[in-house]
């Protein structure tokens, strides 16, 4: 939990119809990945969703108890072909230890304390707070975080939600 900060305002928790056309096929083969009665947390839907460049990333910052926590968290979490549009010298690059530091401060830029949905971020432009700063959603058309794209919302976690992104988000302060 001491990754956390508040968001600016709070969130509501409704569904989000609206984005199923716009997240892809991907959306039930994540959402189907965990066959368990019991929901996973945002590490183990990311691990069970192939993620593999995520987790090694999150593995690498040392940010896995964090994002197992209670939550609710908000992750807008970059696909293996958004972390592969970096190159692979630039991943090989961050996931040195010497540099856990900055991968951490990229990673938390994707989180945001509490829940947010697609339906709270469908029709209108508004900025989040997320671990590393603030961004920028725009969700008239489609739902967009800075520069990237939501191509999956909503995956439910059993602490909080994960949208898969399109391209890697980079903090203002990296």
């Amino acid at each position: 939990m001491k990754y956390l900060i508040p968001l600016i305002a709070s969130v509501g928790l409704a569904a989000s119809p609206a984005m199923a056309g716009t997240c892809g096929s991907k959306a039930k083969t994540i959402a189907a990945s965990h066959h368990s009665t019991e929901m996973a947390d945002i590490v183990d839907t990311a691990k069970a969703a192939g993620l593999t460049t995520l987790v090694a990333a999150v593995e690498a910052a040392g940010l896995v108890d964090a994002l197992k926590s209670d939550g609710p968290l908000t992750v807008f979490a970059p696909s293996n072909e958004a972390f592969a549009k970096l190159g692979d010298e630039k991943i090989a690059e961050l996931l040195k230890p010497e540099n856990k530091h900055t991968l951490a401060a990229i990673l938390k830029y994707h989180v945001v304390a509490g829940k947010v949905t697609a339906a709270d971020l469908i029709g209108k432009t508004t900025t989040v707070e997320t671990l590393d700063g603030i961004a920028t959603v725009d969700g008239r058309n489609g739902v967009t975080v800075n520069t990237s794209k939501v191509i999956q919302a909503d995956v439910t976690t059993s602490n909080g939600i994960v949208h898969v992104i399109d391209t890697v988000l980079i903090p203002p302060s990296n």
